[in-house]
């Protein structure tokens, strides 16, 4: 198995995920070269299409008929407040207290979309105060007060970059997990270094047991 591979990644969970992945699968095939990319969903769906990434890392979101979704990982939504924010200490909430309090939205093209249908659902309106586009941005808006966020991918670690308190809430209801998974064109899996490194990326993730909970693999 040898020549490159272009890999995708969403920019939500890049950092916790796919360095490891990515190091452990060119330690086991180093005759791959394996290029990441780092993007939105829209822009993960286009550069699939135009073939400049074989394969993408992330959520089942609007996934086109023209490319395959094969999920992993299931994970369900958490509240993301400050260790001093006043639902700090709840052991969950529902979407009718989060109205209650400003918001700090992951405004990402299709990402912010699913966050927002939450609050559609329980016919209720945010209190969006700040919007930013990167993971770390809004960990640390959060964490220094500015309101809640949201988010399915926790990390390892429950404090912001600049090492304030953050609070992981789970959200009460039957709202739709995202699934964690790849998408490729259809067929792509007949190339095998795209098959190999779905079956490592899996199997990694697996005994990481994170995130999530195993996904059905029916899409």
């Amino acid at each position: 198995m040898q020549g490159p591979l272009n890999v995708g990644c969403l920019l939500t969970f890049v950092q916790v995920l796919l360095p490891a992945i990515r190091r452990r699968f060119q330690d086991a095939h180093p005759d791959v070269q394996v290029s990441q990319f780092e993007c939105d969903q829209e822009t993960l769906i286009e550069k699939l299409r135009c073939a400049e990434i074989d394969v993408a890392l992330t959520y089942d979101l609007e996934i086109p008929p023209d490319l395959e979704f094969i999920p992993v990982r299931s994970l369900p939504l958490y509240a993301v407040v400050s260790g001093y924010h006043p639902l700090a200490d709840h052991k969950s909430v529902s979407v009718k207290m989060l109205a209650n309090h400003p918001m700090v939205l992951l405004d990402l093209p299709i990402s912010s979309t699913y966050f927002l249908s939450i609050f559609e659902q329980a016919s209720v309106a945010p209190k969006i105060v700040e919007r930013t586009r990167d993971m770390a941005v809004m960990r640390s808006l959060v964490a220094n007060g500015f309101g809640f966020s949201m988010a399915n991918i926790r990390p390892h670690s429950d404090l912001s970059p600049d090492g304030r308190e953050l609070r992981f809430i789970p959200l009460e209801g039957t709202h739709r997990p995202m699934r964690l998974g790849f998408v490729i064109p259809h067929g792509a899996r007949s190339v095998l270094s795209v098959d190999a490194f779905i079956d490592h990326a899996t199997q990694s993730i697996s005994k990481w047991g994170y995130p999530g909970v195993p996904a059905s693999q029916k899409t």
